[in-house]
């Protein structure tokens, strides 16, 4: 689709990115505006998953599939519907089953690495990252990973100090330099996306 716009939004893990993603699909418009999540395109790791806060390292960039990412990114820009893999974060397996994505005007892919791997990155028309403090993001990963994934607190913790600050320190925080606009994941989300807005030539 010539006329899409496909916007990158990045971000260290509990920044608010997938907030961010859904205000923005939700002022764009569900029917114009699809999210595509980075998280969707992590590798099968059902084999070497040992336990909770364990060995397996999500946070670096080699977990994520983004040669099929950014080849579907490509088939949606062509206006082709993609088949977007199904990740189980209970087993850590990708499961046999796919979620058709069709093209649209607006294609938000979000991520904590999306900036960072060139593939992806190029194929952005805007790119964004979500710049929050790490007690904050800290806090909002232990309620998250607590609350929907049905992690321990000790876990979570472990992980975080062992691959999620590392990584997000080696990969994430670096690919910043990339993005057009850098917005607070604390401070009230109207404004940034209001300015995204205008940047993206949805208002004036």
């Amino acid at each position: 689709m010539p006329d899409m716009t496909i916007i990158g939004i990045a971000g260290g893990s509990g920044s608010g990115k997938t907030t961010f993603a859904l205000f923005l699909q939700d002022l764009v418009g569900r029917e114009r505006c699809s999210i595509l999540h980075q998280d969707s395109y992590y590798y099968d790791q059902s084999l070497k998953f040992d336990y909770d806060g364990g060995m397996v390292n999500f946070d670096h960039p080699d977990a994520i599939d983004f040669a099929l990412l950014s080849r579907h990114l490509h088939e949606l820009k062509a206006g082709r519907s993609v088949a977007v893999p199904v990740y189980d974060y209970g087993t850590h397996r990708r499961l046999d089953r796919t979620e058709v994505l069709d093209a649209c005007p607006w294609i938000v892919v979000e991520g904590m690495l999306v900036l960072w791997d060139q593939r992806v990155r190029v194929i952005c028309d805007k790119k964004v990252f979500i710049d929050t403090p790490e007690p904050v993001r800290l806090a909002r990963r232990l309620s998250r990973d607590e609350r929907e994934r049905g992690r321990g607190r000790a876990g979570v913790e472990q992980q975080f100090l062992a691959h999620v600050k590392p990584m997000h320190d080696q990969f994430v925080e670096p690919s910043r330099q990339y993005a057009d606009r850098v917005y607070s994941g604390e401070h009230a989300k109207h404004a940034s996306i209001g300015d995204l807005l205008v940047q993206i030539g949805f208002v004036h």
